[in-house]
């Protein structure tokens, strides 16, 4: 499974953007997808996961703010991103896990810079 992430950029704080993941190889539809970010400095941390039963969950800092959404056709994942802070300025990493094999895969990160 390969992850690419695109939709990085600068972007204003109160602006609204959306990063999108597209995964090779079989089995999307079977697997939770999800975004991770890592700020500055920071650790990797969860953004939000969605899963193959469109269960949805987000960090507390995003909450109400973002959210994830899938397309099992196009095997793709977006995080739609609004009321954009500039604490969420990060590298963006997009998230597979398959359940029945126990292996995760990452893409290679996409940077959002939100300026105030």
């Amino acid at each position: 499974v390969q992850l690419v992430e695109s939709g990085g950029g600068l972007v204003q704080a109160g602006d609204s953007h959306t990063l999108s993941c597209v995964a090779s190889g079989s089995k999307f539809d079977i697997s939770t997808v999800g975004w991770y970010r890592q700020a500055p400095g920071g650790q990797r941390e969860l953004v939000a996961t969605q899963t193959a039963g469109d269960i949805r969950s987000y960090a507390p800092a995003v909450k109400g703010r973002f959210i994830i959404s899938r397309d099992n056709d196009k095997n793709t994942v977006e995080l739609h991103m609004n009321e954009l802070k500039v604490e969420d300025t990060a590298v963006y990493f997009c998230y597979l896990y398959q359940r029945f094999s126990a292996f995760s895969f990452w893409g290679q990160g996409t940077r959002v810079t939100v300026s105030s």
